[in-house]
């Protein structure tokens, strides 16, 4: 049975390049490997079920897992829907009262059958703001407005809109952790008076300890007197209940709804993800949320009444905590994550308020982008060069770049994840056209002058320079990983200081005696295809595509992706120097002498016959066999070392060759300092300084001469299928190529022979293009917005962006609106409130010129468009598209509705349609890493054809993944898409189901409803919907996909052609074979401009389509197709294949229904209607036959193995198994011996990094 390796393609795509390579210095066993074992027994602490006696209504049990606190038996009890309306109670066991965070396990006497009492406590004012708020949410709950707003990590789901709910049995209870929810915002202040309107009656009710009672107020007299009946309740809902019969029906219905939505539906994300479009609101007051606003000093923020969050106390104290064993690792990284979670909700609130002008600024007197802001225990700072800081970089575009380099530096810090080293809780967000960097606060930072505080690094760029032996330490041991090298540098004192960073990379021991390093923007070397210096000359294929360029700032950096790729390529490189040196002298010693005299071990000697055998390798990323190979031999080098002066050369010669800093083994590292300006080395280091200089300049040839073609061949062999701007990026970015390559890649992707099979490419490319130099545009002119007229300015932007109207006219806010009193207020306004409306004169004609000549410098390509209809004319792009990247960009949110963007009479938008601008966050992403090792073992035992165990490993992984992430996130999608599809292969359609269902709803909620990831999804789950005969449902969702692709895309990419397949195949099934064809014959089309008319796959869609004409009898259009299916086959696969076979079987089987159908129709001729015909045989396509083929299109394919067959293939599987775990042992025996580094890459982790993460989509395992 075989699988599509598209599964760790996937994850490859969220993991990213943070993941570190194992061969960080932190030498963890890996788990996944020998360690999972006794380990994961530990976690598996088997649950058991207690029963819960709560008031007024019959006991029931629950089932728990050890592992869980106390706390999260309230969370399920606040969410089911019998005691959903309780929030302030405690639970007893035999009489004594739980402690809310104890662990299960750590409560004596608690076991399976137990019996927990729920037991109500008296309010405390925050206990009743609480549960109003709680109600609140109850009340609220099928409401979609919180999600369209952005708060409260809500997103939108539409899933089940078109499954009606009937996929199989919904999901259960969701592991420990079920995110934060609304319930947790909590205000402080005064005991609450609530009015409610029942039927037009207004009743007033009061809280008290003992719960909450109607009171004899009404709307014009105060009398907290109680009523009588007073209704005394100690829950909201009980006491409403009681009052109004109609509150009582309504509520239970609305909790029968909440209680059916799938629980993926509701849980809160661990990001919040906001939606680029929203239907019209009706505004209803909201009491509770409008006291929110005004009652805590802090505007709300979640807190303890009375002291806020010590984020970098929490953010380092999870870093500390211990981290030996399986777990202890669990519990520290689901710390980690979730702090960093709360950490970027409570930033990126902050950075709103400070950019909305409701946050005090610290130095108030000075101007307005110098200011600096702390709100809630975190910093804030504004994206402008004070100071001329940045001076010599590009001014206030450097220092606009400047925090997103320095978050890089932190997620790859953390990532490295060293004992002892500390970095800033960072985030990132840009809001309404302004960058705000928010970090954590180091203690005692503020009381003391950065002069005196700063122990190692520079604050001057390298003028003052200091260093500190513990920091060199602890950076010594982050150097191998991220490939730094430590150097030396000269001080304004021409002394010689020695730093392991860049000069910028501060270090500062807090007041809490932690060593924190911050400004880490030049963690990675420079890119010098940007960064042209005087009298140096750039490698020939850089100056061959106009580089070096000169670029509005000069930190542009490589990406941590293309370090790592270019030392691989090094280190290839050097084996195969060494490995050929070997040869030659190998055969120089054979002619010498016959006799074997000189002590090298003869395993050598066997090997060396074919030590070249992946020559081929430096194609995509290298044959892990080859590379085996290499390694071996390395070693064998390595550890015949000390005998044979000769090999020692050899070594010697090749590490000179790939610029590696040690003689004696590969060692490839940077220096970060190169080409800084400002930054001067010793004398006695020049040589070094010279050689780590053609290293750079290398580095920056790699990217032009492997990396961008790497990329476009891919893209041409389909091995990646970007559908929009941002996996587009993605793509790049995992290649180490920066975004403003771009111009670049399209002027490879215009000369490629290829050039219409990558017209999709092209297309997106030219829509980022134009989209990113709006967006640079769109930054500086919002910054000239007041915030009166945000709208207005924004839909003008939209209307010169996309509208075909030739002039339209920016609507400005009444006078009264915008501020007066300017000059003497100037200083103190917000940043945002900027005093100029210079943004209403901008035209169309002005908008387009100004993102091409941005086109042009930033990305040197050159747009042959005036405006948006010739741009959409010349490009065949979409408008549609063009907004939605653009508001994904900017954090627009535009109306729902249709717009007519071709008008000439009239603009495409007006004020009403912008209904908000959200923030653009970047944040750092903890990783799960022994859930990932899990599910890249499981990966690897599914390639290797091991279903069961694959299945069971990767069961694992979802297990710890839910353990550290809650129950929503990216990678949990992943995970939970490769269990559906191992199911469905192993035939359990109904788990398969379930598991896709999870998939899909995940992928809507936490990275949008119409990512492209989300289509893919939707696809899946369309096959398995049709596997258990949910025929309907798998139409709906399938048309539902088509419909998103277009949105993203539109009609001509590659994936179209697959969805085509997939709704034509359906309709075949289904007997409507018209509406059948046109989708079919729309995929054959579509696939045969992407993989030409050669292609098996176009050879396939021609069978499709002549099946169709089968079934309709038009036997001589079904003969025409299947011809020229089998004439590709023939050609492609030769006479003997089996598909050829198949082919011309059916041919023959299709010429004899014709010739039938044709001497049926001679003898009615002839005999007129009395003629004798013989009934003709039609059949309706077979479900079978239609799912054969769903599975083919869809990459899935069955391969019928009989027994003897099945025993060959496990002997085989083990036998390399043992190989393995030969050379492994033998690895490790001679690992003491061997002086060399473990290179990037090397086979230890290839089980990390799954091969099929780089080749194509293949079949994992022949049969």
């Amino acid at each position: 049975m075989l699988l599509n390796g598209d599964c760790p393609e996937s994850l490859k795509k969220e993991e990213g390049p943070t993941e570190p390579p194992q061969e960080n210095g932190l030498d963890e066993a890996e788990p996944g490997e020998e360690t999972t074992g006794q380990e994961v027994i530990v976690i598996q602490d088997t649950g058991f079920s207690v029963k819960i006696l709560a008031p007024g209504i019959e006991p029931f049990s629950l089932q728990v897992s050890p592992q869980e606190m106390v706390q999260e038996i309230h969370q399920v009890l606040m969410d089911r829907e019998d005691t959903c309306h309780r929030t302030c109670f405690s639970l007893h066991l035999d009489g004594n009262m739980l402690d809310h965070f104890s662990e299960l396990r750590s409560v004596e006497g608690l076991q399976e059958g137990s019996v927990l009492r729920v037991v109500e406590e008296p309010y405390t004012v925050r206990e009743a703001r609480i549960h109003v708020r709680h109600v609140r949410d109850l009340l609220k709950s099928l409401d979609p407005s919180d999600a369209f707003n952005g708060v409260d990590c809500n997103s939108l789901s539409f899933l089940s809109v078109f499954t009606d709910g009937d996929l199989g049995g919904e999901g259960g209870v969701v592991g420990p952790r079920s995110g934060r929810g609304a319930r947790s915002k909590i205000a402080g202040g005064r005991p609450a008076s609530v009015a409610q309107w029942l039927n037009d009656r207004q009743v007033s009710i009061t809280a008290s300890t003992r719960g909450f009672y109607l009171n004899q107020s009404t709307a014009y007299h105060f009398n907290p007197k109680p009523a009588s009946p007073r209704f005394l309740s100690h829950s909201l809902v009980e006491l409403l209940n009681q009052i109004s019969p109609t509150f009582k029906k309504n509520f239970a219905v609305l909790q029968k709804k909440r209680v059916q939505r799938h629980p993926f539906e509701r849980i809160a994300t661990p990001f919040q993800v906001y939606s680029w479009t929203a239907p019209q609101a009706e505004h209803a007051m909201d009491c509770v949320r409008a006291e929110d606003a005004y009652t805590s000093r802090l505007g709300y923020e979640e807190h303890i009444p009375g002291q806020t969050r010590d984020w970098n106390e929490e953010l380092q104290t999870t870093r500390e905590l211990p981290r030996k064993n399986l777990p202890e690792r669990l519990l520290r990284e689901r710390a980690i994550f979730k702090v960093h979670s709360d950490f970027t909700a409570a930033a990126t609130r902050g950075a709103m308020a400070v950019i909305d002008g409701n946050v005090m600024a610290i130095n108030p007197s000075e101007e307005t982008k110098m200011q600096m802001f702390i709100w809630n225990n975190i910093f804030f700072s504004l994206g402008f060069d004070v100071r001329d800081h940045y001076k010599d970089f590009g001014g206030d575009v450097a220092a606009y770049v400047a925090p997103a380099n320095d978050l890089n530096g932190v997620r790859t810090y953390n990532a490295v994840d060293v004992e002892g080293l500390y970095t800033l809780g960072t985030v990132v967000v840009d809001y309404r056209g302004y960058r705000v960097t928010a970090q954590s606060i180091i203690p005692g930072i503020l009381e003391r002058d950065q002069e005196q505080s700063v122990i190692y690094g520079s604050i001057d760029f390298g003028k003052t320079v200091v260093s500190h032996p513990r920091y060199l330490e602890l950076l010594e041991r982050t150097s191998r990983p991220l490939k730094i090298l430590r150097h030396r540098v000269l001080n304004d004192r021409d002394e010689e200081v020695e730093l392991c960073s860049s000069v910028e990379c501060k270090g500062i021991i807090g007041n809490d005696g932690r060593h924190y390093i911050l400004d880490l923007l030049r963690t990675f070397p420079p890119d010098l295809n940007f960064l042209p210096v005087p009298g140096e000359r750039l490698p020939e294929e850089c100056t061959r595509a106009g580089f070096p360029r000169t670029h509005r700032h000069k930190l542009c950096c490589l990406r941590q992706e293309l370090v790592d790729a270019f030392v691989e390529h090094r280190y290839l490189l050097f084996m195969k120097l060494a490995a050929l040196q070997l040869m030659q002298q190998k055969a120089s010693k054979m002619e010498n002498s016959t006799s074997l005299e000189n002590g090298s071990p003869p395993s050598l000697e066997s090997k060396s016959e074919d030590p070249l055998g992946p020559e081929g390798s430096e194609e995509e990323g290298g044959n892990a066999s080859g590379l085996a190979k290499v390694k071996e031999l390395a070693e064998t080098i390595a550890s015949d070392d000390g005998t044979d002066p000769r090999s020692r050369e050899v070594i010697r010669n090749a590490c000179k060759a790939v610029g590696s800093i040690s003689s004696t083994a590969f060692d490839v590292r940077f220096n970060p300092d190169i080409f800084s300006p400002g930054v001067r080395f010793p004398e006695s280091c020049q040589e070094e300084v010279r050689d780590q200089k053609q290293l750079l300049k290398d580095a920056a040839a790699f990217l032009l001469s492997c990396q961008i073609p790497g990329l476009v061949k891919d893209c041409t062999d389909h091995v990646v299928l970007p559908m929009d701007g941002a996996t587009l990026s993605e793509v790049m970015r995992q290649r180490g190529i920066n975004m403003r390559y771009l111009g670049k890649v399209l002027d490879l992707v215009l000369r490629s022979p290829a050039r219409d099979q990558l017209d999709h490419i092209y297309k997106i490319g030219i829509g980022e293009l134009i989209t990113r130099s709006a967006k640079h545009i769109f930054k500086t002119y919002l910054q000239g917005v007041e915030l009166s007229g945000l709208s207005a300015a924004i839909s003008h932007f939209l209307n010169c962006f996309l509208s075909s109207y030739p002039n339209p006219v920016a609507h400005l806010p009444a006078d009264e609106l915008v501020s007066k009193k300017r000059n003497r207020r100037r200083r103190n306004r917000p940043p945002g409130a900027a005093d100029n409306t210079a943004w209403a004169v901008m035209t169309p004609q002005e908008l387009w010129k100004n993102i091409c000549q941005e086109a042009k410098n930033y990305f040197d390509f050159t747009l042959e468009c005036e405006s948006v209809d010739q741009a959409v004319e010349t490009y065949g792009l979409q408008k549609i598209t063009l907004l939605r990247e653009i508001s994904l960009k900017t954090g627009i949110q535009i109306l729902l509705k249709e717009y007519s963007f071709d008008s000439r009479h009239k603009p495409a938008f007006t004020e009403e349609d912008v209904l908000n601008i959200f923030p653009v966050v970047k944040h750092v992403n903890p990783k799960a890493s022994d859930a990932f090792h899990f599910f890249q073992s499981g990966q690897a035992k599914v390639q290797q054809g091991f279903l069961k165990e694959g299945c069971e490993l990767i069961n694992e992984a979802l297990n710890l993944f839910n353990n550290v992430y809650g129950a929503m996130h990216v990678e949990i999608c992943a995970c939970l898409r490769l269990l559906a599809r191992l199911h469905y292969i192993m035939g359990d359609y109904a788990e398969a189901l379930s598991n896709q269902q999870k998939a899909v709803l995940m992928s809507e909620r936490v990275m949008g409803i119409e990512h492209p990831n989300t289509i893919q999804e939707y696809m899946h789950l369309a096959l398995y919907c049709f596997a258990s005969s949910q025929l309907s449902t798998a139409l709906s969702l399938l048309y539902r996909a088509r419909y998103l692709t277009l949105l993203v895309f539109g009609e001509d990419h590659p994936e179209m052609a697959l969805l085509d397949n997939n709704i034509g195949l359906v309709l075949h099934g289904v007997m409507e074979y018209d509406l059948s064809l046109r989708f079919l014959e729309n995929a054959l089309a579509v696939s045969t401009k992407y993989h030409g008319p050669k292609s098996l796959k176009v050879a396939l869609s021609h069978h499709l389509v002549a099946r169709v004409y089968e079934s309709k009898a038009e036997f001589r259009s079904a003969l025409q197709h299947e011809k020229d299916g089998y004439t590709i086959y023939k050609t492609q696969l030769g006479e003997d294949h089996e598909k050829t076979k198949e082919s011309s079987e059916y041919l023959k089987c299709l010429t004899q229904q014709a010739v039938a159908l044709q001497r049926t129709m001679n003898e009615i001729y002839r005999n007129g209607s009395s003629a004798n015909i013989p009934p003709l045989k039609f059949t309706a396509p077979s479900m079978a036959s239609v799912l054969e083929q769903l599975n083919v299109i869809n990459g899935i394919l069955f391969i019928p193995l009989s027994q003897k067959d099945l025993e060959n293939l496990k002997a085989e599987v083990a036998r390399r198994h043992q190989l393995q775990e030969a050379s492994r042992n033998r690895d490790k025996a001679e690992e003491p011996m061997a002086t060399e580094p473990e290179p990037a890459g090397a086979p230890e982790d290839a089980a990390s990094q799954p091969q099929a993460a780089k080749d194509p989509p293949s079949p994992s395992l022949q049969g």
